[in-house]
């Protein structure tokens, strides 16, 4: 038997063809999995910010973890407005407000998965993580009968190690990339002046149902986006499902 010895530098090099011949294979295929996001984003792996697209189509979400007083008037609004949108719910909410969970469901909006107890989760070991996240699943599931397939991190903090575990359980996991500041109260002009200015094709709007002037500022917003001609979609309306990447700034691509 010939002993072959392959010196550092050609290792190196044979290794970087590799990786070009992996990257090459996965586009090609149109293969979607987590090993595409880590290599194109230099092994970070990146949840969805926003969505390529030429359509004139955004989303737009409300993280619910503490108060509900100022929700069905939210419903009622959108319901005015013959808009859907995404609710991300904390277990102890839906623990606390089941029958507004139920609401929020039966006028057709849509529901995900905010963790069970709004923790930092980037400091979880990984069966914590996967314990928070089926836990509300879990409860939302029993009121709506339905599968929940969204996840938004609080605070929007995020690693790999949540990043794996929530994609292992099924979620795509969602940020945000026009972020209201409605729970600073700067004020409703200040909401509305920020979304309207930063919100584009494919766009994903973060407000939350408990901020102090979100009533006064959703109505509008909506006139004002509608009046730009945007239609608003859930989430899981807005995202692709399959053959898509994530690049560095967190747009979900879809692969041609």
């Amino acid at each position: 038997m010939k002993l072959i010895i392959i010196d550092r530098r050609h290792l190196k090099i044979i290794a970087s063809v590799m990786i070009i011949v992996l990257i090459s294979s996965v586009y090609t295929i149109g293969y979607n999995n987590s090993i595409l996001s880590v290599f194109i984003n230099n092994e970070k792996i990146i949840p969805i910010y926003c969505v390529d697209t030429d359509e004139k189509k955004i989303a737009i979400s409300f993280d619910a973890a503490w108060g509900a007083d100022k929700t069905q008037d939210i419903l009622d609004i959108l319901k005015e407005y013959n808009v859907k949108t995404t609710f991300f719910l904390v277990a102890f909410w839906v623990d606390k407000y089941p029958d507004m969970v139920k609401k929020i469901d039966s006028e057709g909006h849509e529901i995900g998965n905010h963790s069970a107890n709004h923790p930092d989760m980037t400091k979880l070991s990984e069966d914590k993580i996967r314990e928070e996240l089926i836990i509300t699943s879990n409860k939302i599931e029993a009121i709506t009968g339905k599968k929940v397939n969204l996840f938004r991190p609080p605070f929007g903090a995020y690693n790999n190690k949540v990043m794996r575990v929530a994609k292992e359980l099924g979620y795509y996991v969602i940020q945000w990339d026009v972020d209201s500041l409605d729970y600073k109260d700067y004020g409703v002009d200040a909401i509305v002046n920020r979304v309207i200015s930063k919100v584009k094709n494919g766009s994903i709007v973060l407000f939350h149902n408990n901020a102090t002037y979100i009533t006064k500022a959703l109505p509008i917003i909506l006139d004002k986006l509608k009046q730009m001609d945007f239609e608003i979609v859930p989430i899981s309306e807005l995202i692709y499902k399959d053959n898509y990447y994530i690049d560095h700034t967190g747009k979900q691509i879809r692969l041609q």
